[in-house]
């Protein structure tokens, strides 16, 4: 029998193998909802809805949630997302608190409050209620709320973020998902052929000696792009790739800038 859980914790660490010292590949957030693929002692290995990524999570950050309820997030089109740093979520039976990070998940959210299973919610601060997915400007917005948020391996949250994690909640946050890594981030949209065509919001990408694109940034006007490399900052970027004044080098070989909206 299937089973299926969500995310009732501010973040949830997802790992490459059932092991505390495991490598963290991606961070499950607030009210992200997925699929157990199997179940062991003490570790859980899940598929996350909004991106099908796979990882390894402790058994006590389980909370499961029935087939019914699964299956009616999957249909909502859009589930409302908390678009503040850090958000504060009261567990109204309880009246106990939960932080909850930019980007998280609020379902059946109406007039400050939210619903996980039979647990009610409330919560303050900005909320999108309806999904934007044509709002570039908004996408950029949301990228500069992250400035100097330190890289984390697999981090999604603005106290820790990899390249490809801020680029899927900057999107996410208007509504608009896309993968976890770079490379699957690569194949959507259509590819500029200049890099003069860009325009705020487009994704560059950029390959390592093999070929293989690892590394992800947002365009910012006048050919500049923001990115995280060890820390979320901003960089000029030409046809080469992008060009850090503190090592007067560049740092990253740009392979294809693509727009996704």
């Amino acid at each position: 029998m299937a089973e299926f859980g969500i995310s009732t914790l501010s973040i949830i660490p997802g790992r490459a193998e059932p092991a505390d010292a495991a490598e963290q590949v991606t961070q499950i957030l607030f009210g992200e909802h997925y699929e157990v693929k199997e179940m062991r002692k003490s570790w859980i290995r899940v598929k996350t809805a909004l991106d099908d990524y796979e990882c390894w999570i402790d058994r006590k950050q389980y909370s499961a949630i029935d087939e019914k309820l699964f299956t009616r997030l999957e249909k909502q089109k859009f589930i409302p997302i908390c678009l503040e740093t850090v958000g504060l979520v009261e567990q109204v039976d309880t009246q106990e608190l939960i932080p909850i990070m930019a980007g998280s998940s609020l379902p059946y959210y109406k007039d400050g409050e939210f619903k996980i299973g039979k647990t009610n919610y409330k919560i303050q601060g900005q909320v999108l209620q309806k999904a934007e997915k044509k709002n570039v400007a908004a996408v950029v917005q949301h990228a500069y709320m992250y400035m100097h948020t330190p890289y984390l391996w697999g981090g999604r949250h603005p106290f820790g973020i990899d390249c490809s994690g801020f680029s899927q909640i900057c999107y996410k946050m208007i509504g608009y998902n896309i993968p976890r890594d770079a490379y699957q981030q690569a194949t959507l949209g259509h590819a500029l052929s200049f890099i003069e065509e860009a325009e705020p919001g487009d994704l560059a990408f950029f390959d390592n000696d093999e070929g293989r694109i690892t590394h992800v940034g947002m365009m910012l006007e006048n050919n500049h792009i923001i990115h995280a490399s060890g820390k979320v900052r901003i960089d000029r970027i030409d046809h080469q790739g992008i060009y850090n004044n503190e090592i007067n080098d560049y740092s990253h070989r740009l392979r294809i800038i693509k727009r996704i909206v």
